[in-house]
């Protein structure tokens, strides 16, 4: 089997912000069940919670060259469920508290270089290094430039995944040229260079033997003028090493049967029962009204443009004419905070706005509504109507990257489906599927088999992984 060292800049549970972290927090695990040597290299954060620093081992310094500046850099290792862990410590980078904060661009340089100077005094020589998002996009760059000279990094092969390609670390030239060390001839628009600026991700496409991106149907749209947030030309150019595949959940936390977050835990067999129980629970803890029958529509996410949030207002009076109860856990932008809000402040036997983040809450609401509302612009992957699915929760998704992968839209002819679609983005396309889904839920001989359907999809991290594996094998031929 492989040596694979995977570099990223958040690795839950050690430190995340969102999709990234739990990707590089389970993908290493499912790989290692999988027979190959597995590691990770990721910021020393302040944030780290102290059980896992209690757990790691001081190795050793040295000193990374980053432009005129030579910087400290101390390595420790943490062994965790069969994947090793090296943690580059550097306190005036990553002592704050604070994933991503102004001075990202140089304290990644330093990341980016340490990632590679330090195998070496690891003794590890990967046969695949694996790169997540812009932040570790110069890993491969630096890679070609320098270390290649060197005989110990020779015939290492780069995979680099994109997990949001809107995010792209888009720096002046200068400053990216003093960071990194790296002449004019790097700066051409075949490499770096990116309307008049230096692009770190677009460095990660350009350097890598493989690109890969979380789902195929995204893996399709980027190559296009609306989905390639003008990388498209690139990425279609790299079509033959371009891969989508698509992440998973981890099934030990979001599993009805086991769950402590939800008020009764359930399976297959009293799914019915037992989640109309939740239902009722959640309503009281809510203040709505009890009824076990009313339909629950769930929204879980971050309150911004790209979750589709812009199409639920163009919507919102409507959707309070409808016979349901929309209950809604997040935070994002203002407006959209505040339209839900102001929502429960008009319609309080309607809407519950919980605007905040809370872990247990999402799990009730999981676990509680008959449908999940996500209706996003775009969606690399997506990883709630997976966990929806999971307790028996019908999606409601647009047809968009991992949405449209994962969700099978109801057929009304076959009665096979797993969730609701629609295609234009816009709100009455939205609405009238949540109406014909409402129509379905009042049939419980269409919907009881659809909710077993769900609860049956295998989003698993083994089912990714063995694609992964695959990918690296052919990659090493």
């Amino acid at each position: 089997m492989s040596k694979i060292l995977m570099c990223s800049s958040e690795v839950a549970p050690f430190a995340k912000t969102g999709g990234l972290g739990d990707v590089v927090g389970a993908l290493p695990q499912a790989l290692a069940k999988l027979g190959h040597d597995v590691r990770v290299i990721l910021p020393k954060y302040g944030c780290i919670p102290q059980q896992y620093r209690d757990q790691m081992e001081f190795k050793f310094f040295l000193y990374i060259p980053l432009g005129w500046r030579r910087k400290y850099c101390g390595v420790f290792e943490l062994i965790k469920d069969g994947v090793t862990y090296y943690f580059i410590d550097n306190e005036y980078y990553f002592g704050d508290v604070y994933l991503y904060k102004w001075n990202d661009l140089e304290r990644f340089s330093f990341f980016d270089k340490a990632c590679l100077e330090i195998l070496r005094s690891l003794d590890f020589k990967p046969d695949v290094l694996h790169c997540h998002d812009w932040q570790t996009g110069m890993i491969p760059v630096l890679l070609n430039a320098y270390f290649v000279r060197d005989a110990f990094y020779q015939g290492i092969k780069t995979v680099f995944t994109i997990h949001n390609l809107r995010y792209q670390g888009v720096y002046s030239m200068d400053i990216v040229a003093d960071f990194f060390s790296l002449d004019q001839s790097f700066f051409t628009d075949d490499k770096l260079e990116f309307h008049g600026c230096a692009n770190l991700l677009k460095g990660g496409i350009v350097y890598s033997d493989y690109v890969t991106t979380v789902s195929p149907t995204y893996a399709e749209e980027i190559k296009t003028p609306i989905g390639g947030e003008r990388l498209n030309g690139l990425l279609s150019a790299r079509d033959q090493s371009l891969f989508g595949i698509i992440n998973g959940i981890d099934k030990d936390e979001y599993n009805a049967k086991t769950d402590p977050y939800i008020f009764e835990n359930f399976d297959l067999r009293n799914l019915v029962s037992k989640k109309k129980l939740n239902k009722t629970r959640l309503q009281e803890q809510l203040g709505l009204p009890i009824d076990g029958e009313k339909a629950m529509v769930g929204i879980v996410s971050r309150l911004v443009d790209q979750k589709g949030f812009d199409i639920i207002a163009d919507v919102m009076g409507e959707l309070m004419n409808l016979d349901i109860q929309l209950v809604v856990l997040g935070t994002g932008e203002e407006q959209y905070e505040n339209l839900f809000r102001q929502n429960a402040w008009y319609h309080p036997e309607k809407v519950s706005a919980n605007i905040t983040f809370s872990n247990e809450l999402a799990h009730k609401i999981y676990a509680a509504s008959d449908i999940l509302l996500m209706p996003s612009m775009f969606e690399p992957c997506g990883l709630s109507q997976m966990i929806a699915m999971a307790y028996g929760t019908l999606p409601l998704v647009r047809e968009t990257g991992g949405l449209k992968d994962s969700v099978q839209p109801y057929n009304e002819f076959t009665g096979e489906g797993n969730g609701f679609s629609f295609g234009p983005y816009n709100g009455h396309d939205m609405l009238h599927t949540l109406k014909m889904a409402l129509n379905l839920f009042a049939n419980k001989e269409v919907w009881v088999p659809m909710m077993k359907r769900a609860m049956k999809t295998d989003f698993s991290w083994e089912a990714s992984a063995k694609k992964y594996s695959e990918m690296y094998q052919n990659l090493l031929k």
